[in-house]
């Protein structure tokens, strides 16, 4: 459907290539969703006036014509490049043309990220636009960013190996929690994060907004889901041997993954404080899983199937014996660790997607983060299986089993390393664990089954033995 401007809109005569080039982006997450339209709802100039190129910072809204699979209009940020005839190294970015001239996805133009660089370093005002510097830091003085290939929700730029920015692709009212909850570890001296050095905020709907946030760059890194999938793959090959006698074993990270994941909680709780999980607060909580497990049981029959029996788990939540809530991770998962060559850190904070950012913010336990760590060792394990199975109808009893036991020991070895930091073991409260873990399955079977049809296995087998006796306790 062709897209409709007022005369006076900044972006006119952009809107309908922005609608088809908008689908084509890995960050757009709309992609099955039919577009309805596309409206400017903020738009700033960012270059000073007679530079080339001309760069302009915009929020887009893009509205469907189903609402089911998410809000009737969803806010993106945009920073365009504007140019006569640009570079040949921006064609494969180019949008569309307005009024003569080329118009780009500004990220992958050296130029504009070292603009955007320098005006974080100058503390500069740029229109409604504020770039930041963290007090008491320096931001490296380095060539233009090159663009982060592979990034799925956000898009970032990376500065000599030194620093790297991210644009928060989703446009939202209030302070990012990326953001916030680095500030509040930078307050606390975290070593368990990249250092924060500085922001771009702005305003929408007359409330402040997080354009993107500026950190050290950790080089020479690997992230946990590839080190974890190459240890599964070695286990597979090694048919004689176990998993804590292939070359690759993984136990050890997993315990210093624990022991990170346990310092970030304690930091997070003395910068911004906790209150006790009482019954008010696990009623909500519980409200909160129910309400996820219904809309997945309209979307998939194999949750609706068992949507009974998982609802009397998720309601381990108020029977669970009194603990605290505190801000968390939200998201957390293998690939959200980086192993550097001194430890691991812990990156990206702004919670589950496809929450409101006041359910993102809101306090929780911290076992919903170790909830989900245990289920990315399952994923680990189990999605590298599905490569070495021929038919997924005709598995191999005796690769289930040697999958199973990597999951087991890197699931025991995380809680082992949580346990000795924060001198709380979450093996000892088997139904709060068991609650928060059957909810992320829910919520992966649902995200599957919209984005990776192929995955959906993974965490339906996860359901199936959280609701049978043996899956109560720890494995």
């Amino acid at each position: 459907m062709p897209a409709t401007s007022s005369p006076d809109d900044p972006l006119a005569g952009l809107h309908d290539a922005l609608l088809a080039w908008l689908p084509s982006q890995r960050w757009f997450p709309a992609k099955g969703r039919e577009i309805a339209g596309l409206r400017t709802v903020g738009h700033a100039v960012v270059s000073a006036p007679g530079e080339s190129p001309t760069v302009e910072h915009a929020v887009i809204g893009v509205s469907f014509a189903d609402a089911s699979g998410g809000s009737a209009e969803e806010r993106y940020q945009l920073v365009l490049g504007v140019q006569a005839s640009p570079p040949a190294d921006v064609e494969y970015a180019v949008i569309g043309r307005r009024d003569g001239d080329v118009v780009y996805d500004g990220l992958a133009d050296g130029r504009i990220s070292r603009l955007f660089l320098s005006l974080i370093t100058e503390n500069a005002t740029r229109g409604p636009l504020r770039f930041v510097a963290e007090p008491d830091t320096e931001a490296p003085i380095v060539g233009p960013g090159r663009p982060l290939i592979g990034e799925q929700s956000n898009s970032s730029v990376i500065y000599g190996e030194r620093a790297i920015m991210k644009l928060f692709r989703r446009a939202t009212a209030g302070l990012n929690p990326d953001l916030e909850l680095h500030r509040a570890l930078r307050r606390q001296g975290s070593r368990e994060v990249a250092p924060l050095l500085g922001a771009i905020e702005g305003e929408l709907d007359g409330e402040p907004m997080t354009v993107a946030m500026l950190q050290g760059y950790a080089s020479n890194s690997a992230d946990g889901w590839s080190m974890a999938a190459a240890s599964v793959r070695d286990l597979l090959a090694e048919a004689d041997l176990r998993a804590d006698e292939v070359g690759g074993d993984f136990a050890g990270e997993a315990h210093r993954i624990g022991k990170t994941v346990a310092a970030v909680h304690l930091e997070l709780a003395a910068a911004l404080g906790t209150q006790p999980l009482d019954a008010r607060g696990a009623s909500e909580i519980e409200a909160w899983m129910l309400e996820r497990l219904d809309r997945a049981a309209a979307a998939v029959p194999g949750v609706a199937e068992q949507r009974d029996a998982i609802a009397d788990v998720l309601r381990g939540v108020t029977a669970a014996e009194p603990s605290t809530l505190q801000r968390i991770h939200g998201d957390l998962h293998l690939g959200q660790e980086l192993r550097t060559p001194t430890g691991w850190l812990v990156i990206d904070f702004e919670g589950e997607p496809s929450k409101p950012l006041a359910d993102r913010v809101r306090p929780d336990s911290p076992m919903r983060d170790v909830a989900a760590m245990l289920r990315s060792f399952d994923y680990a394990a189990f999605h590298q299986l599905s490569e070495w199975e021929q038919s997924a109808d005709d598995p191999d009893p005796q690769l289930e089993r040697r999958a199973q036991e990597w999951a087991d020991r890197n699931r025991s070895a995380f809680c082992d390393g949580y346990a000795e930091v924060s001198g709380t073991d979450p093996r000892d409260v088997p139904e709060l664990l068991r609650a928060y873990e059957l909810d992320k399955a829910v919520y992966e079977v649902l995200y599957e089954t919209r984005n990776r049809p192929g995955w959906v296995s993974i965490p339906l087998r996860s359901m199936r033995r959280l609701l049978t006796p043996a899956g109560r306790g720890e494995r």
